[in-house]
């Protein structure tokens, strides 16, 4: 999949990160940092979600794509 979905909740204070179809989500493995690692059915991170997120201002929240 050529696209990456970025969702947030400002209820929840999340952050979702999909790198990949979110209808392939296996298993979540939660990190030590807040942080839960989305794994599809091989094991491969398909995504991430970071727990307890607030941006500093939500109304600007926007995402820039940089390519190295």
């Amino acid at each position: 999949m050529d696209s990456l979905k970025i969702y947030y909740d400002e209820v929840g204070k999340t952050l979702t990160v999909w790198f990949d179809n979110p209808d392939q989500e296996y298993i979540a493995e939660e990190t030590e940092d807040e942080v839960i690692l989305i794994k599809n059915q091989v094991g491969t991170v398909i995504g991430f979600e970071r727990l307890n997120y607030t941006p500093v201002n939500a109304a600007n929240l926007h995402v820039e794509l940089l390519r190295i």
